[in-house]
């Protein structure tokens, strides 16, 4: 029996005693949406999708595996990746159903793709938070699987893609739709089929609407582009509709080519493939780089990517981390490293509980010119979370100075940096870390100091 003749009656029912279904959302026959609210100190909107369960065992799915990819899921953490909460079993009216509860979107691509196509502008805004979204899926061993307009969202001024369906590796599964690479049907979901999707997707945001699937030219495997698809758009869009798997890109390729802030998670070498050549090829326009509003009337603002060029020749210090222990004498260029001292580490070693230390500090990569410019010092705070693996999954400016122009620099290097993560009972975990960046005229200075834990 399908649920969506039926979901609207469930209205103002309670799920597991904490879950109201408060407004229904929309669905389909096999799955629903409402709105609904988390308890606790701090109550906050969510909502709440609750899937049919017998669908589920006619496609071959044990219920159990998802709801243990659904926890998987939800220990992953990004600023562009939708957050999953709790999830779970109920019944209802006789129908099993399972449940996934996650932040709360107010619109999505899809709803935006009927009224208009995307500018180059909010295009160039949309892709790099997109491919670092999927990045960090995919150094995770998870594959999206389901990337369409649909499952791009807008969450408090906050580009995010879905992660409520994420897949592994290998999977196998139907082609829906246009947006799904030819052979997840027979080798299954990869790295390599979200950049089809993306390439997909790529297309039907610049020309608005569901794309025709890609025509081969002449036998090749290369797919007919438009004409209108500006540059470097085309060019990747071309490469990721490779009927060979093998030679698309991967989603670092085409970060690094649009040259935004790197991903979080960087691949090991042995899971990067080397930029496809004619990606390498594609020019990359400086205009499309700046701050862009991504959904018009509804994403307010976006953080853009920033080209690096070379490294200013100036003096840069990284200073150790602040802290009430003790200090230690800065060293020009060199990481900043935990000043306690040795009978006060070996103290924390033994209960297993460690701080946290710089491994790869960033400077900002401002040009000489606009550093001629100073007088005295700007001074610039980034707040950055730290995950447990050591890499900055967020950074958040908390004093921007009087620079815009600096402000940015400064936000850019501090997505860059790694930890070496802090340890609690000897296991590793999250951190959030102040780094205080101070622009001189001939010197550039980074102050760390650990906040939490």
């Amino acid at each position: 029996m399908s649920i969506l003749s039926e979901c609207k009656k469930w209205e103002g029912q309670v799920l597991d005693g904490q879950f109201p279904l408060q407004k229904w959302l929309g669905g389909s026959e096999h799955s629903v949406v409402f709105l609904t609210e988390r308890s606790g100190t701090n109550p906050s909107k969510a909502v709440i999708k609750l899937i049919s369960a017998e669908g589920f065992s006619s496609a071959g799915f044990d219920e159990e595996g998802q709801l243990s990819r659904w926890r998987e899921s939800a220990q992953l953490s990004h600023p562009n990746l939708i957050h999953l909460f709790e999830s779970g079993s109920v019944t209802i009216a006789n129908q099993r159903l399972l449940y996934v509860v996650m932040e709360q979107a107010e619109e999505d691509l899809g709803q935006i793709l009927p009224l208009r196509p995307l500018s180059t502008e909010e295009v160039a805004g949309m892709l790099p938070p997109t491919a670092e979204a999927l990045a960090l899926l995919h150094q995770r061993g998870f594959v999206h699987g389901r990337m369409k307009p649909s499952n791009v969202m807008a969450v408090n001024d906050q580009l995010k893609i879905s992660a409520d369906t994420l897949g592994k590796h290998g999977e196998r599964t139907v082609v829906k739709s246009v947006y799904d690479a030819p052979e997840i049907a027979s080798v299954g979901l990869s790295a390599a089929a979200d950049a089809w999707s993306l390439g997909t997707m790529l297309l039907a945001v610049l020309t608005q609407g569901m794309p025709e699937a890609p025509q081969l030219i002449n036998g090749k495997d290369e797919a007919a582009i438009p004409d209108t698809v500006p540059e470097p758009f085309h060019r990747i869009a071309k490469e990721c509709l490779r009927v060979d798997r093998q030679q698309r890109p991967t989603m670092e390729n085409i970060l690094g080519v649009l040259n935004p802030p790197p991903v979080a998670t960087v691949l090991s070498a042995s899971e990067t493939k080397a930029t496809p050549e004619h990606l390498q090829e594609v020019p990359v326009r400086s205009s499309l780089m700046r701050p862009l509003i991504i959904f018009g009337l509804i994403i307010a603002a976006l953080i853009g990517g920033f080209l690096f060029s070379r490294r200013s020749a100036t003096r840069t210090q990284v200073l150790p981390q602040q802290s009430a222990i003790s200090s230690t004498q800065a060293i020009p260029g060199a990481p900043a490293v935990q000043s306690a001292t040795p009978n006060e580490m070996s103290a924390a070693a033994a209960t297993g509980n460690l701080p946290g230390k710089v491994l790869h500090p960033v400077a900002a990569d401002v040009s000489p010119g606009a550093q001629s410019t100073v007088k005295g010092h700007v001074k610039v705070s980034v707040q950055v979370f730290v995950d447990a693996s050591g890499n900055v999954s967020q950074a958040t400016l908390t004093s921007a100075g009087p620079s815009k122009y600096f402000a940015s620099k400064a936000l850019a290097a501090a997505r860059m940096w790694k930890f070496d993560p802090p340890k609690l009972d000897g296991q590793p975990t999250p951190s959030e870390w102040s780094l205080r960046f101070e622009f001189g005229r001939n010197s550039k200075q980074v102050f760390p100091n650990q906040i939490k834990p």
